[in-house]
C-alpha cells in the first residue's frame, strides 16, 4: 500500500500518556516495536528520495521487498525477504532477550547473555520470516550479532568485556525494549541494567544507547509521559557524544510537527555525530569505530521523530519509516517507545494482524510473558529493598 500523500498531519495532537495498565503498556510497546521493523524493512538503507522514487511517494503502509520477486538474488550478500510485514533480525533479537528473562525470572547482567541468549542463537530453531524457513537465529544475524557467537560461545571472554572490538552500531540497542520494560517506570534503573547487557555485545556509544534506548522506554510508562519528558529522560541519562546527538536532533524536532519538511533538517543534526556518512551503503573510513564523541544515527533521530510525531505512534513510525537509511531499527525504536507511552490501542490492529500472520509469530504471547515476569521482578525487588532498609536501619540505630 502506497501513496503519494504524506500520512503525518491527520492524527490529533497526542496528550500526556494516559493512565494504562503496565500489561498494556509492554504489549502496546513490543508490538510497536515489530510492527516499526516490519514496515521498515522493505526501505532499509536507502535515502527519503530513492523511497519516494521506487514506491510512487511516501510509505503510508506495509509494502513488498525493494526488488519484487528477484528478493533472492539482487542482493547476494542479503538475500533475505524484507516486507511483506516480515519482521527482521531486531525483532528476532527482541523475542530472544523476552526469553532469557522468562527462563532466569530476574534482572539479568552480561553473563546471562553468555549463559542463556548465546545458546538460544545457536541451538533452538524458529520460523525465520526473511529466510521463509526454519532455521537457528544465528543464520539470519548481521555479523555485529554474530560477534555474540564467536567471542562468547568460542572465544570465552569476559561477558562483561565481549563487546570490545566489536562494530560500534545499533546491534545492541535495537533489542533493549524488554530491559526498560522490565524496569517499567525507573529510567535510571533500565539505564544500569541495559548497559550491563549490552557490554558482552557492544562497547562505547553502542552500549550507550542500548542503555539510553531502555531508559527512554522506561521513562514512557510513567504515568502522564509526553514526547518531551522522554526525551528529557534520555538527555539526563545519556553521556558524550550520545547525549550531544540527541540534544541536537531534538532542538530541530521542535521546529516542526510534519516529517516531510523534517526530514533533512534532522539528518543534518545528526550527521555531525554519525560515523557512517552520508551514503549509508559505503560506510566511511571512520565508520563505527568507538568514539566518545559519536553517536549512533538510529536512537537520537528515533527520539526525533517522537517530537515530531508528537508521540502519535502511526505518524512517529511512519517518520522513522520515510526517513529511511537504518530506518528498520529506527522504527523499532520509536515503535517501542510510542507503544509505551499509549498502548496496545494506538498500534494499528491491520497493520499488527498482518506482520503477525505474515512472520508466522505470535506478537502478543511475548509481551504477556513479559509482564508476568515484570511483576515478579518487581515483587523481588520490594524485597530486597525491604531487606536493606532493614539492614541499613539497623546499622544506624544510636546506641544507648
Amino acid at each position: 500500500m502506497t501513496t503519494t500523500t504524506a500520512a503525518t498531519d491527520t492524527a490529533p495532537e497526542a496528550a500526556a500518556s494516559p493512565t494504562l495498565p503496565l500489561d498494556d503498556r509492554i504489549t502496546g510497546s513490543l508490538v510497536g516495536a515489530a510492527v516499526g521493523d516490519a514496515l521498515g524493512g522493505p526501505v532499509e538503507g536507502y535515502t527519503p528520495e530513492q523511497i519516494m522514487e521506487r514506491h510512487g511517494g511516501r510509505i503510508t503502509g506495509i509494502v513488498g521487498p525493494w526488488h519484487g520477486d528477484d528478493w533472492r538474488t539482487a542482493r547476494p550478500i542479503a538475500p533475505y525477504h524484507k516486507g511483506d510485514g516480515h519482521i527482521t533480525d531486531d525483532t528476532l533479537m527482541t523475542h530472544a532477550l523476552i526469553g532469557v528473562y522468562t527462563t532466569v525470572r530476574d534482572h539479568l547482567d552480561a553473563y546471562a547473555v553468555a549463559d542463556h541468549l548465546v545458546p538460544d542463537l545457536i541451538t533452538n530453531p524458529r520460523w525465520i520470516p526473511e529466510l521463509e524457513a526454519e532455521a537457528i537465529p544465528l543464520q539470519r544475524l548481521f555479523l555485529a550479532e554474530k560477534w555474540l557467537v564467536a567471542r562468547l560461545h568460542y572465544g570465552h571472554h569476559d561477558p562483561r568485556e565481549a563487546g570490545t572490538g566489536n562494530i560500534v552500531n545499533c546491534g545492541a540497542a535495537m533489542y533493549m525494549a524488554p530491559v526498560g520494560l522490565v524496569n517499567a517506570a525507573n529510567p535510571a534503573a533500565a539505564y544500569a541494567e541495559a548497559v550491563d547487557i549490552a557490554g558482552a555485545h557492544q562497547s562505547s556509544y553502542g552500549r550507550e544507547a542500548a542503555g539510553v534506548f531502555a531508559a527512554a522506554v522506561a521513562a514512557a510508562c510513567l504515568p502522564g509521559a509526553t514526547p518531551l519528558s522522554v526525551v528529557e529522560a534520555a538527555v539526563a541519562l545519556a553521556k558524550d557524544g550520545t547525549q550531544a546527538a540527541i540534544e541536537a536532533v531534538a532542538e530541530a524536532a521542535a521546529r516542526y510537527s510534519d516529517f516531510e519538511s523534517a526530514l533533512m533538517p534532522l539528518r543534518a543534526a545528526v550527521a555531525p555525530f554519525d560515523t557512517v556518512g552520508p551514503d549509508y551503503r559505503a560506510p566511511s573510513l571512520g565508520a563505527r569505530r568507538p568514539s566518545r564523541l559519536h553517536s549512533i544515527e538510529e536512537l537520537p533521530i528515533a527520539l526525533g521523530m517522537l517530537l515530531v510525531g508528537d508521540g502519535d505512534y502511526r505518524r512517529t513510525v511512519l517518520s522513522s519509516v520515510n526517513y529511511g537509511r537504518d530506518c528498520d531499527s529506527i522504527a523499532t525504536m520509536a515503535g517501542a517507545i510510542a507503544g509505551a507511552l499509549n498502548g496496545t490501542a494506538a498500534v494499528p490492529a491491520e497493520w499488527a494482524e498482518r506482520v503477525a500472520g505474515a512472520s508466522r509469530v505470535d506478537l502478543h504471547a511475548p509481551a504477556a510473558e513479559l509482564a508476568a515476569v515484570t511483576r515478579e521482578i518487581y515483587a523481588r525487588d520490594t524485597e530486597r529493598r525491604r531487606a536493606h532498609e532493614q539492614a541499613f536501619a539497623s546499622l544506624t540505630v544510636t546506641a544507648r
